[in-house]
Protein backbone atom coordinates (compact mmCIF):
# COMPACT_ATOMS: atom_id res chain seq x y z
CA UNK A 1 0.00 0.00 0.00
CA UNK A 2 2.88 2.72 0.46
CA UNK A 3 4.33 1.19 -2.28
CA UNK A 4 1.14 2.49 -4.47
CA UNK A 5 0.94 5.82 -2.25
CA UNK A 6 4.65 6.71 -3.13
CA UNK A 7 4.28 6.02 -6.84
CA UNK A 8 1.34 7.93 -7.51
CA UNK A 9 2.99 10.48 -5.31
CA UNK A 10 5.84 10.86 -7.99
CA UNK A 11 3.63 10.53 -11.04
CA UNK A 12 2.09 14.31 -9.51
CA UNK A 13 4.92 15.37 -8.96
CA UNK A 14 6.21 14.66 -12.97
CA UNK A 15 3.15 15.63 -14.32
CA UNK A 16 3.01 19.00 -11.96
CA UNK A 17 4.08 21.47 -14.76
CA UNK A 18 1.84 21.43 -17.43
CA UNK A 19 3.38 21.82 -20.73
CA UNK A 20 1.67 23.13 -23.94
CA UNK A 21 2.67 21.89 -27.13
CA UNK A 22 2.66 23.10 -30.88
CA UNK A 23 3.48 20.96 -33.82
CA UNK A 24 5.53 22.93 -36.69
CA UNK A 25 6.18 20.36 -38.99
CA UNK A 26 5.68 17.27 -40.27
CA UNK A 27 6.94 15.27 -43.10
CA UNK A 28 6.48 12.21 -44.78
CA UNK A 29 9.62 10.35 -45.26
CA UNK A 30 11.02 7.38 -47.26
CA UNK A 31 13.60 5.00 -46.71
CA UNK A 32 14.46 2.67 -50.19
CA UNK A 33 14.69 -0.78 -49.47
CA UNK A 34 14.68 -3.76 -51.87
CA UNK A 35 11.52 -4.38 -51.99
CA UNK A 36 10.83 -0.68 -52.93
CA UNK A 37 10.05 2.01 -50.34
CA UNK A 38 8.91 2.32 -47.01
CA UNK A 39 7.62 5.47 -45.76
CA UNK A 40 7.47 7.09 -42.26
CA UNK A 41 6.91 10.72 -40.37
CA UNK A 42 9.12 13.05 -39.03
CA UNK A 43 7.76 15.55 -36.93
CA UNK A 44 9.04 19.09 -35.12
CA UNK A 45 7.25 20.03 -31.91
CA UNK A 46 7.69 23.15 -29.78
CA UNK A 47 7.16 22.36 -26.11
CA UNK A 48 6.87 25.18 -23.51
CA UNK A 49 4.66 26.06 -20.32
CA UNK A 50 4.39 29.88 -21.43
CA UNK A 51 6.24 31.26 -18.20
CA UNK A 52 9.98 31.44 -19.58
CA UNK A 53 10.57 27.71 -20.26
CA UNK A 54 10.77 26.11 -24.33
CA UNK A 55 12.33 23.54 -25.97
CA UNK A 56 12.08 21.43 -29.20
CA UNK A 57 12.16 17.80 -30.34
CA UNK A 58 11.77 16.07 -33.56
CA UNK A 59 10.55 12.19 -33.89
CA UNK A 60 10.36 9.61 -36.55
CA UNK A 61 8.11 6.76 -37.02
CA UNK A 62 6.24 4.90 -38.91
CA UNK A 63 2.90 6.69 -37.41
CA UNK A 64 2.18 10.24 -37.31
CA UNK A 65 1.00 9.99 -33.70
CA UNK A 66 3.83 8.23 -32.50
CA UNK A 67 6.39 10.47 -34.26
CA UNK A 68 4.39 13.58 -32.25
CA UNK A 69 4.78 11.80 -28.98
CA UNK A 70 9.06 11.06 -29.74
CA UNK A 71 9.28 14.40 -30.61
CA UNK A 72 7.19 15.64 -27.44
CA UNK A 73 9.13 13.59 -25.68
CA UNK A 74 12.46 14.74 -27.05
CA UNK A 75 11.21 18.76 -26.66
CA UNK A 76 10.51 18.07 -22.59
CA UNK A 77 14.25 17.25 -22.24
CA UNK A 78 15.50 19.75 -24.02
CA UNK A 79 13.63 22.50 -22.10
CA UNK A 80 16.01 25.85 -21.63
CA UNK A 81 14.70 28.79 -19.03
CA UNK A 82 14.26 32.36 -20.57
CA UNK A 83 13.98 35.06 -18.23
CA UNK A 84 11.46 37.50 -19.35
CA UNK A 85 11.26 41.54 -18.50
CA UNK A 86 7.74 42.18 -16.82
CA UNK A 87 6.84 38.14 -17.59
CA UNK A 88 5.82 39.36 -21.46
CA UNK A 89 8.67 40.79 -23.66
CA UNK A 90 12.50 39.88 -23.74
CA UNK A 91 15.03 42.10 -21.73
CA UNK A 92 17.00 43.21 -24.57
CA UNK A 93 17.18 42.56 -28.85
CA UNK A 94 19.59 39.78 -29.71
CA UNK A 95 20.57 37.51 -33.07
CA UNK A 96 20.57 33.61 -32.73
CA UNK A 97 22.17 31.40 -35.69
CA UNK A 98 22.00 28.04 -36.92
CA UNK A 99 23.76 26.90 -40.01
CA UNK A 100 22.24 29.37 -42.91
CA UNK A 101 19.59 30.45 -40.30
CA UNK A 102 19.92 33.81 -39.01
CA UNK A 103 17.13 35.39 -36.31
CA UNK A 104 16.86 38.83 -35.37
CA UNK A 105 14.91 38.93 -31.93
CA UNK A 106 13.60 42.60 -30.46
CA UNK A 107 12.10 43.73 -27.19
CA UNK A 108 8.65 45.96 -27.88
CA UNK A 109 6.17 48.23 -25.98
CA UNK A 110 3.29 46.07 -24.22
CA UNK A 111 0.71 46.09 -26.91
CA UNK A 112 2.86 45.14 -29.55
CA UNK A 113 2.44 41.52 -29.78
CA UNK A 114 3.90 38.56 -31.69
CA UNK A 115 5.38 39.51 -34.24
CA UNK A 116 7.25 36.67 -36.06
CA UNK A 117 6.93 33.96 -38.84
CA UNK A 118 5.89 30.32 -38.29
CA UNK A 119 8.03 28.44 -36.60
CA UNK A 120 9.20 31.43 -34.55
CA UNK A 121 6.30 32.27 -33.88
CA UNK A 122 5.58 29.01 -32.34
CA UNK A 123 8.77 29.23 -29.81
CA UNK A 124 7.51 32.99 -28.70
CA UNK A 125 4.21 31.55 -27.82
CA UNK A 126 5.07 28.22 -25.92
CA UNK A 127 7.94 30.45 -23.91
CA UNK A 128 4.70 32.90 -22.84
CA UNK A 129 6.15 36.16 -24.81
CA UNK A 130 3.53 38.59 -25.29
CA UNK A 131 5.24 41.32 -27.51
CA UNK A 132 8.14 40.90 -29.87
CA UNK A 133 9.27 41.42 -32.91
CA UNK A 134 11.34 39.10 -34.83
CA UNK A 135 13.06 38.82 -38.45
CA UNK A 136 14.12 35.61 -39.84
CA UNK A 137 16.79 35.91 -42.35
CA UNK A 138 18.18 33.30 -44.34
CA UNK A 139 17.31 30.13 -44.24
CA UNK A 140 13.54 29.28 -43.93
CA UNK A 141 13.84 25.92 -42.92
CA UNK A 142 11.88 25.68 -40.29
CA UNK A 143 14.62 22.99 -38.07
CA UNK A 144 17.28 25.77 -38.63
CA UNK A 145 14.78 28.15 -37.51
CA UNK A 146 13.54 27.13 -34.47
CA UNK A 147 17.60 26.48 -33.40
CA UNK A 148 18.26 29.85 -34.24
CA UNK A 149 16.18 31.16 -32.42
CA UNK A 150 16.51 28.67 -29.10
CA UNK A 151 20.53 29.70 -29.74
CA UNK A 152 19.19 33.70 -29.46
CA UNK A 153 17.05 32.89 -26.38
CA UNK A 154 20.11 30.97 -24.67
CA UNK A 155 21.75 34.10 -25.20
CA UNK A 156 19.64 36.58 -23.52
CA UNK A 157 20.44 37.95 -19.42
CA UNK A 158 18.57 39.53 -17.27
CA UNK A 159 19.64 42.33 -15.41
CA UNK A 160 19.63 40.64 -12.05
CA UNK A 161 21.96 38.19 -13.74
CA UNK A 162 24.28 41.13 -14.98
CA UNK A 163 24.04 42.27 -11.32
CA UNK A 164 25.20 39.17 -9.49
CA UNK A 165 27.91 38.25 -12.11
CA UNK A 166 29.69 42.13 -11.52
CA UNK A 167 28.94 41.75 -7.75
CA UNK A 168 26.54 45.17 -8.31
CA UNK A 169 23.38 46.17 -7.68
CA UNK A 170 20.55 46.25 -10.11
CA UNK A 171 20.05 50.06 -9.33
CA UNK A 172 23.65 50.57 -10.12
CA UNK A 173 23.46 48.89 -13.43
CA UNK A 174 19.72 50.05 -14.91
CA UNK A 175 19.62 53.65 -15.87
CA UNK A 176 17.85 56.04 -13.89
CA UNK A 177 14.50 57.37 -15.65
CA UNK A 178 15.13 60.96 -16.46
CA UNK A 179 18.04 60.36 -18.27
CA UNK A 180 17.42 56.79 -19.91
CA UNK A 181 16.68 58.44 -23.64
CA UNK A 182 20.59 59.56 -23.55
CA UNK A 183 22.03 56.42 -21.57
CA UNK A 184 20.06 54.24 -24.49
CA UNK A 185 21.93 56.09 -27.38
CA UNK A 186 25.59 55.48 -25.79
CA UNK A 187 24.33 52.01 -25.58
CA UNK A 188 23.59 51.67 -28.71
CA UNK A 189 27.21 53.42 -29.81
CA UNK A 190 29.29 51.20 -27.92
CA UNK A 191 27.38 47.79 -29.31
Amino acid sequence: MARDNNQRGRRDRDEAPEFADRLVAINRVSKTVKGGKRFGFAALVVVGDQKGRVGFGKGKAKEVPEAIRKATEQAKRQMIRVQLREGRTLHHDMEGRHGAGKVVMRTAPEGTGIIAGGPMRAVFEMLGVKDVVSKSIGSQNPYNMIRATIDGLKKESSPRSVAQRRGKKVSDILPKREDAVDTSAQVAEEA
